[in-house]
C-alpha cells in the first residue's frame, strides 16, 4: 500500500499555488527506494505519498531525494508561461483595450498547471474575439523569442507590495519575506531599488512559490489551445508549452495548407471536401486563433457550395422543364407519363412544376424519379389550372397501389415516396392506363 514519508527538507515540490506536485524516488543510505507518486502541503508538513519498492525503510534514516526533472520541466514551462499570459491579457485587453470593452481590470481567479497543459481563469465580461487572442498568443510567444530571464528573490513582503507592475491575486494571504518572480532582464534586487519605475510594466512580475524555467526561450513554444466562459464573468484560457505547442503549431500550419488547397476545389468535390476538413477540425490539437481563422474560411466555402447548389439546382430545373414542355408538345390528350431522374428533391421538383405551368396549360404529367443509391423514388402529378380533367392525387394513389409509398397532394398536384426501385415500371404502366 502507500506509504507517507515526512523529512525535515526536501527537494520535491508539494502540489499548491495551482501548480500540481513532482514526483521521482526517495533513496535511503542503505537502498531502500520508494517511488514517489503524490506530494501534498499539511500546515507546515510536506508530505511524500509513493510505494516502497525495494528494502526497508528506518524512522530518523538518512534520504535522496530524486525528483523527476524530466517531468517537472514542462511543469515549470508551463508556469512561467501562465505568469506571461497573465501580463499578456492584461496589457491586451486593458492597457490597449477598446473604450467599449465591459472591464477595466483582468483579475486572476484561478489556476492550474502541469505537464500537459496550463489553465488560466481570469475576470472579463465576454468572449475574446479572435483578434485579441491573436494578439496575446503572440505576445507570449514573442517573450520566448526574446529569450527572457527569470529570476526569483525573496524579498520583505511591503518592499515587494511596491513594484508597479506587480500582479497579485486579491484577497490572498503572501507570506513574509515572499518570493517574487521577475520575468524580466532586470533582476528583482534592481527592480526593489526603484520599485515605481515605469519600465517594469513591459514584464510580468508575481508573487509565487512555485517551479520556473531560469529563461523563457526554455519554453520553445506557446499556443493557446482554448478560450470559454466558465461563468458570469469569469473566463478561462488553455494553452500549451515545449514539444506540445511545437506539435500543436505544425498541425496547424499542416492543416491550414489543406484549407487552402480545398479552394481550388469546385462544387461536389469542394463540398466533400469541406465535411472532411470540418470533423478533422473539431478533432485536431491547434491554435484557438488558427482553428478559428479556418473555421470562418470553411464557412466561406460552404457559401460557395450553397451558390453552387442553387445555380446547378436552376440549370437542372431548366433542363428538366425544357424536356417536359418538348413532351408535352408532342403527345396528344391531356396527360402523359415520363421518368427523369434527379433523385428525391421535391423543392427541385415543385420549381420544375412551377415552371412549366407557366408555359403549358392543357396538358398534365405524372414524373418518376429515382435515387439508386438510396433504394427509392417520387412519383410527382402536376396540371396546370386550366387542365382541370385531370385529379392528381387520385391518379398517382392508382399508379403506386400495392407499393407502399407514402405521401399525398390536392387536385392539381401529388406527390408519393416509394422505396423499392423494382416498383418503378409497374407504376409507370398504371399511371399511363389510369
Amino acid at each position: 500500500g502507500d506509504i507517507g514519508f515526512i523529512l525535515d527538507k526536501s527537494s520535491f515540490y508539494g502540489e499548491s499555488g495551482g501548480q500540481i506536485y513532482d514526483t521521482g524516488s526517495i533513496v535511503s543510505d542503505d537502498g531502500a527506494v520508494a517511488k514517489i507518486e503524490n506530494v501534498q502541503i499539511y500546515g507546515q508538513y510536506v508530505l511524500h505519498v509513493g510505494k516502497v519498492t525495494e528494502g526497508v525503510f528506518k524512522k530518523d534514516g538518512t534520504v535522496k531525494c530524486c525528483v523527476d526533472y524530466v517531468r517537472r520541466a514542462p511543469i515549470a514551462s508551463n508556469h512561467t508561461m501562465t505568469h506571461v499570459l497573465n501580463h499578456a491579457l492584461l496589457d491586451v485587453l486593458v492597457k490597449h483595450g477598446s473604450n467599449s470593452e465591459t472591464n477595466d481590470s483582468v483579475d486572476q481567479k484561478g489556476s492550474l498547471v502541469d505537464e500537459n497543459k496550463l489553465r488560466f481563469d481570469f475576470t472579463w465580461g465576454g468572449a475574446l474575439t479572435t483578434k485579441q487572442l491573436a494578439d496575446i498568443e503572440k505576445m507570449v510567444s514573442d517573450s520566448i523569442s526574446s529569450e527572457i530571464p527569470i529570476d526569483a528573490f525573496v524579498a520583505p513582503l511591503d518592499q515587494a507590495k511596491e513594484i508597479s507592475s506587480l500582479r497579485a491575486v486579491f484577497g490572498e494571504n503572501y507570506p513574509d519575506p515572499v518570493r517574487v518572480i521577475a520575468v524580466s532582464p532586470t533582476p528583482v534586487s534592481k527592480i526593489l531599488e526603484n520599485p515605481q519605475d515605469a519600465t517594469w510594466n513591459s514584464y510580468s512580475v508575481e508573487f509565487c512559490g512555485g517551479t520556473h524555467i531560469t529563461n523563457t526561450k526554455e519554453a520553445e513554444a506557446f499556443v493557446l489551445l482554448q478560450e470559454e466562459g466558465i461563468a458570469k464573468g469569469i473566463r478561462r484560457i488553455t494553452a500549451i508549452t515545449m514539444g506540445d505547442a511545437i506539435a500543436a503549431k505544425k498541425s496547424g500550419e499542416d492543416f491550414a495548407a489543406k484549407v487552402k488547397a480545398a479552394g481550388e476545389l469546385k462544387g461536389l468535390e469542394l463540398e466533400n471536401e469541406v465535411k472532411v476538413l470540418s470533423v478533422e477540425l473539431n478533432n485536431i490539437t491547434m491554435s484557438a486563433v488558427v482553428k478559428s481563422e479556418m473555421r470562418d474560411l470553411l464557412g466561406e466555402y460552404g457559401k460557395a457550395v450553397v451558390a453552387w447548389k442553387k445555380e446547378a439546382a436552376a440549370a437542372r430545373s431548366g433542363e428538366i422543364t425544357s424536356q417536359l414542355i418538348e413532351m408535352a408538345e408532342k403527345v396528344e390528350g391531356d396527360k402523359f407519363v415520363c421518368q427523369i431522374d434527379f433523385g428525391l428533391n421535391g423543392k427541385l421538383a415543385k420549381t420544375v412544376s412551377t415552371a412549366y405551368g407557366k408555359k403549358v396549360k392543357d396538358k398534365a404529367f405524372l414524373l418518376i424519379t429515382a435515387d439508386k443509391d438510396a433504394d427509392k423514388y417520387m412519383a410527382i402529378a402536376f396540371a396546370p389550372k386550366q387542365c382541370k380533367s385531370v385529379d392528381c392525387k387520385a391518379w398517382v394513389t392508382a399508379a403506386t397501389e400495392g407499393t407502399g409509398g407514402k405521401g399525398g397532394g390536392k387536385k392539381d398536384s401529388a406527390q408519393f415516396t416509394i422505396s423499392g426501385l423494382s416498383s418503378i415500371e409497374s407504376v409507370l404502366e398504371k399511371a399511363k392506363t389510369f
